[in-house]
């Protein structure tokens, strides 16, 4: 598929939203939504590839989700496993370099492992940067980038008036790669539930009632052409 014409948004992101919904309309247990995903998330990568995106940011498993009952959480470690299993040398064949943000201190060894797996072995990857968002929050991450700045405060390596918001950004999960450009989030709902609160400022907003496992690279491909009829101002007015 070639990529829309027109200004293509250099980082994505993208809230994976409706495995469940997805499941229960099949009447099938939620894992099986979630196993449906996974395809949902290579189209995703192939599609971003293909449409030239450099950044792809994925809301896989946020903190709240450690409350979920304790099997389905356990299928999704499962298949945390599974998918890095079975994608690791395809995303390090096309070009993908894979990091994972987020508290990976709550995942199991197993999990751990694997993320750590990916990140190995995909770190050559130059085409388009992958990030999973695994265990994350994104009010956590804005307190661990205050606790950090708070620690260089105390240890004197920085002074309490340099802190301001770019100490703050540098500080973000995500600042090797810089704010999203467009956020696609899939079911229709219309929130962004503790995902990259500070980062989406001025992104573009993109709601599609597609259910995730459903989406594919025409999907992307409507959300980058929606994208490119857009304004984006940032706050200013364009002269007349």
């Amino acid at each position: 598929m070639l990529p829309p014409p027109g200004p293509i948004p250099r980082h994505v992101a993208i809230i994976m939203d409706g495995n469940g919904r997805w499941a229960s309309e099949r009447r099938l247990p939620r894992p099986f939504g979630h196993r449906a995903g996974m395809k949902a998330v290579r189209e995703a990568v192939e599609g971003a590839i293909d449409a030239g995106v450099e950044v792809l940011t994925l809301f896989a498993f946020s903190d709240e989700n450690w409350n979920r009952p304790a099997p389905e959480i356990s299928a999704l470690m499962d298949l945390l496993e599974e998918y890095i299993a079975r994608e690791v040398a395809e995303l390090r064949d096309q070009g993908v370099r894979v990091h994972v943000l987020g508290d990976r201190t709550r995942l199991t060894p197993g999990g751990r492992a694997a993320v750590e797996r990916v990140e190995r072995e995909t770190a050559a990857g130059e085409k388009l940067s992958l990030n999973l968002c695994i265990s994350y929050s994104s009010r956590g991450e804005i307190a661990r980038a205050a606790r950090l700045l708070a620690e260089e405060v105390l240890k004197g390596t920085k002074k309490l008036e340099d802190i301001d918001e770019e100490a703050i950004r540098s500080q973000l999960y995500t600042a090797p790669w810089g704010d999203p450009d467009l956020l696609i989030r899939t079911s229709g709902e219309q929130r962004l539930s503790n995902f990259l609160l500070w980062q989406l400022a001025y992104t573009e907003l993109y709601i599609t009632p597609v259910l995730w496992p459903d989406f594919n690279r025409r999907t992307l491909r409507d959300a980058i052409l929606d994208y490119q009829r857009r304004d984006r101002r940032f706050g200013k007015v364009t002269a007349s």
